[in-house]
C-alpha cells in the first residue's frame, strides 16, 4: 500500500494539471459511473492528502475521495485521453477552460493543456458531503506531512496504551500516513524497539519520533522515494553495494532480515506483529 508520501504527491500533481478546470468524469468499469455525471462539468478548486486518502475538492461543496488500497493506481498524460484498456474505476479529463480564459492565442493553444488521468483498483472511490469529509478527518490521527499537525493528539493516545509501538504507529487513528517503511526505519533510527510498549514511550522520545517522522516522509514527498539511511551509512561511504528493491531508496532495516546491520553488523531481525513483516535490529533496538 502506498505510504503518505506517495498521496502528497498525487495531491499536488493533480492541482497542478485540473485546478481551476472543469473536469469531464467517466468510469468507463461502470462501477462509478454515478458519481462521475454528478462530477462532469465541476471545477477543481484544490486537492488535498490526509494520510492515505487523497481529495478533489470541486465548486458546490463536492469532494472526491480515493483511497488506493493495496492495488490502486493513479496514471496520468497530457492532451486527448487513450482508448480505455482495463479495468478504470475513473477518467477525469479536463477541457483546457483554464487556458481559454487568457485570449484567442491561448484558445489556440489550449489542447496541449488538456490532461487526463485514469484510477484503477482503488479501495475506496466515492463523493462525500462535506459533513462526511469531516467525519473522515475525525477518523484519522496527525498526518506528519501537514501544516495542521498535532503531535500531541496522538502522543496522549500513546503513552496511555500497552500495545507495541509499532503497531501504534502503523493505526492510522493514531498517527495518518505511516506504513510499514516509515514506521521501522524511523524506530531503527531512534534506537527504540518496536515491540516495546507506547506507554514506556517519554515526551522526549516521542519528540524526537516525530519530529524524525516529518524529515523523512518530507524528503520522500521531495525525491519520489523513501531514503532512511544517514550519509555514513550510504554504499558510497561504507564500501558496500547499494540496495536493489522495487521500493527503491538506502533503508537501515526494512526488508533485509538476516543481512548486517550498517551501524553494528548484527543481522537484522524478522517477526510478526499485526499480521504485518516487522524488522529491527536485536543490538540497536534491544
Amino acid at each position: 500500500m502506498p505510504e503518505g508520501h506517495t498521496i502528497h504527491r498525487l495531491a499536488a500533481r493533480h492541482a497542478e494539471l485540473f485546478a481551476g478546470d472543469k473536469v469531464h468524469a467517466a468510469s468507463p468499469q461502470g462501477r462509478f459511473a454515478e458519481g462521475a455525471a454528478r462530477l462532469t462539468g465541476s471545477v477543481l478548486e484544490s486537492t488535498e492528502a490526509y494520510g492515505k486518502h487523497l481529495l478533489h475538492h470541486y465548486a458546490g461543496e463536492l469532494t472526491l475521495h480515493v483511497h488506493l488500497g493495496l492495488y490502486g493506481k493513479v496514471t496520468d498524460g497530457a492532451g486527448e485521453p487513450p482508448e480505455p484498456v482495463g479495468q478504470i474505476r475513473l477518467r477525469l479529463a479536463s477541457d483546457g477552460s483554464r487556458s481559454r480564459r487568457g485570449g484567442r492565442r491561448a484558445e489556440l493553444e489550449s489542447s496541449v493543456d488538456r490532461h487526463w488521468l485514469d484510477l484503477r483498483g482503488p479501495t475506496a472511490c466515492e463523493l462525500l458531503t462535506p459533513p462526511e469529509v469531516a467525519a473522515l478527518r475525525g477518523r484519522l490521527g496527525p498526518d506528519p506531512l501537514r501544516a495542521d499537525a498535532d503531535p500531541e493528539r496522538a502522543y496522549a493516545r500513546i503513552s496511555r496504551s500497552p500495545t507495541p509501538l509499532a503497531a501504534l504507529l502503523l493505526d492510522q487513528s493514531v498517527v495518518a500516513g505511516t506504513g510499514l517503511i516509515f514506521v521501522t526505519e524511523a524506530l531503527f533510527r531512534e534506537a527504540l524497539s518496536p515491540t516495546m510498549p507506547g506507554r514506556q514511550l517519554t515526551p522526549a522520545g516521542w519528540e524526537r519520533l516525530w519530529a524524525d517522522l516529518v524529515t523523512l516522509m518530507r524528503q520522500a514527498v521531495d525525491r519520489g522515494r523513501i531514503d532512511t539511511v544517514r550519509d555514513a551509512h550510504l554504499p558510497e561511504a561504507m564500501g558496500r553495494a547499494a540496495r536493489v528493491d522495487r521500493h527503491g531508496g538506502e533503508v537501515y532495516v526494512y526488508r533485509r532480515p538476516g543481512a548486517p546491520c550498517h551501524v553494528c553488523a548484527t543481522p537484522v531481525s524478522r517477526g510478526a506483529l499485526a499480521g504485518r513483516n516487522l524488522y529491527w535490529c536485536p543490538t540497536c533496538q534491544r
